[in-house]
């Protein structure tokens, strides 16, 4: 499928196919006629599908019965830009660009899909964290900052992370370890998840996302959970968020409720 930010683009199709559009809300044309996003969509050849610009959130989504059929690179047909790897030539894709599609799938299509089924898009945010492994370094007001306060998201956001202004944070003034550098919100440089929340110099959250790297120098004062990845993807600038502590436990029933959600979409799909 296609991921497409804030804008798409057009797209003719040469042979008969079936589409489906889902993600952020946006006008989409087939021929310069309305269709319904989160449904089938039968394309006719020699048809071209356009979109307008999205309503709410950031990405929207193209799938074309068969898929887009490009090389399989580590066991996936994604692009990832950064390392130049997948797709067409390991880039964003450009006009003129020709999609190859695979061969149609015969399992039985579905109409559409059910509205509870669908993510909601919000100007305001919960997002659910674990605090740790370094929130030990944040002073009790900067702790309550953190959780307390609302935070903005900047125009600092893609796929590899997402910054937020607000009040700020506060670090104890204790002394670093070897190797760790003189301000208190960097470490000896470790491990991050996808997910980890960092704040260098104590100013503005900073989110790490899918593509974001895999480790370095700054503390990791709490991990948004899974569940709630997806919700902090979709936000656009401007969003503003809270922060909401949750325990273990909560996490795991967050995550076990997301993946019903999948199965349900699962056996809709046949898959």
């Amino acid at each position: 499928m296609l991921e497409c930010t804030y804008m798409g683009p057009s797209l003719h199709f040469s042979r008969d196919t079936v589409i489906a559009v889902t993600g952020a809300p946006v006008a989409t044309m087939v021929n310069n006629e309305p269709v319904a996003m989160w449904s089938r969509v039968l394309v006719p050849a020699g048809a071209t599908v356009t979109f307008g610009l999205i309503e709410a959130g950031t990405r929207f989504y193209v799938a074309a019965k068969g898929g887009i059929d490009v090389p399989v690179v580590l066991g996936s047909r994604s692009t990832y830009i950064p390392g130049a790897l997948g797709g067409i030539d390991g880039r964003k894709l450009e006009a003129g660009d020709v999609l190859p599609l695979g061969p149609a799938s015969t399992r039985p299509g579905f109409p559409e899909v059910p509205e509870e089924l669908r993510p909601e898009f919000s100007t305001s945010q919960n997002v659910r964290i674990l605090m740790g492994l370094y929130d030990h370094k944040l002073t009790e007001r900067g702790r309550e900052n953190l959780l307390s306060g609302e935070w903005t998201l900047t125009p600092v956001a893609d796929r590899a992370g997402l910054r937020y202004s607000g009040p700020g944070v506060e670090w104890r003034d204790s002394p670093q370890p070897f190797g760790a550098g003189a301000d208190p919100s960097n470490i000896v440089d470790a491990g991050y998840a996808v997910g980890s929340i960092q704040i260098p110099g104590g100013t503005q959250p900073i989110i790490l996302h899918r593509d974001a790297v895999s480790g370095g120098g700054y503390a990791m004062i709490g991990t948004v959970i899974s569940a709630d990845m997806d919700l902090v993807a979709r936000a656009t600038p401007g969003t503003t968020t809270r922060f909401i502590e949750v325990t273990m436990e909560e996490a795991l029933t967050a995550r076990r409720a997301y993946a019903e959600r999948l199965e349900r979409l699962n056996e809709l799909t046949g898959q």
